[in-house]
């Protein structure tokens, strides 16, 4: 399974909505706190692409030499219809600056977040992560395709993901009371992870390991391919 940086460091450099913190600065729309753009440095400082006139470079700009405390607040939905869509959160909390010599595109301004305390509440488990663990930590390689991937999971394939019921063992159930749904709802290089239904609209969530993490789209079709095929085995 990912560690705990892993997936944080997943979410901080994926596609999830992302809004900045900072005591005292107010935006009219939350878009505003929301940056253009964001990736980790080599020492696992978080940098932010904000417009120039944004309330965080103002924040930023008007604090100067002094450390001005800051929050980036990550949530993690899913991209196809699910109960309960929030997959996660995760909060990198640090003091923020205007990062100079930088050149950022026309009209923006890079910010420069040191991280000093990360956590992270997700699908696998609530926990605290190490700084420098985020510093060494690698974002899965699916987050960039993850969303399409699973939206054609979910649109193409309905009948072969609820085949996959034949894997779940008892945890399918049997008779009235058998899964009637299965709801791609995450997928990493390690594994694909859904969320089931019964005919009483009651839902959990099983998870299938690959035998070997997958590095890329094409490792993955033959991962998929063959969790599917062992579905089919069971059958």
């Amino acid at each position: 399974m990912p560690s705990a940086a892993e997936r944080t460091r997943t979410l901080v450099q994926g596609t999830c909505s992302a809004v900045l913190l900072i005591p005292g600065a107010t935006a009219p729309l939350l878009d505003q706190l929301a940056p253009d753009a964001r990736a980790v440095g080599p020492d696992g400082e978080v940098l932010l692409l904000y417009p120039a006139d944004s309330p965080a470079v103002r924040a930023a700009t008007h604090a100067q030499d002094d450390e001005l405390p800051a929050v980036l607040e990550l949530t993690d939905v899913a991209p196809v219809a699910v109960p309960n869509r929030v997959r996660g959160r995760a909060w990198a909390s640090g003091w923020l600056t205007v990062l100079p010599g930088v050149a950022a595109e026309p009209g923006h301004t890079m910010l420069r977040l040191e991280v000093g305390d990360l956590y992270v509440d997700d699908l696998w488990g609530a926990d605290p992560v190490d700084p420098e663990e985020f510093a060494r930590a690698v974002p899965d390689p699916l987050r960039h395709h993850e969303t399409e991937l699973l939206q054609h999971l979910a649109a193409a394939h309905d009948d072969q993901m609820l085949a996959l019921t034949a894997l779940l063992g008892e945890r399918a159930g049997t008779g009235p009371s058998a899964v009637r749904g299965v709801v791609p709802l995450a997928l990493d290089r390690f594994g694909l992870r859904v969320r089931c239904r019964d005919a009483d609209r009651r839902t959990f969530d099983a998870r299938f390991d690959f035998p070997e993490p997958v590095r890329d789209v094409h490792g993955l079709r033959r991962a998929m391919h063959a969790l599917f095929e062992a579905a089919a085995q069971e059958d």
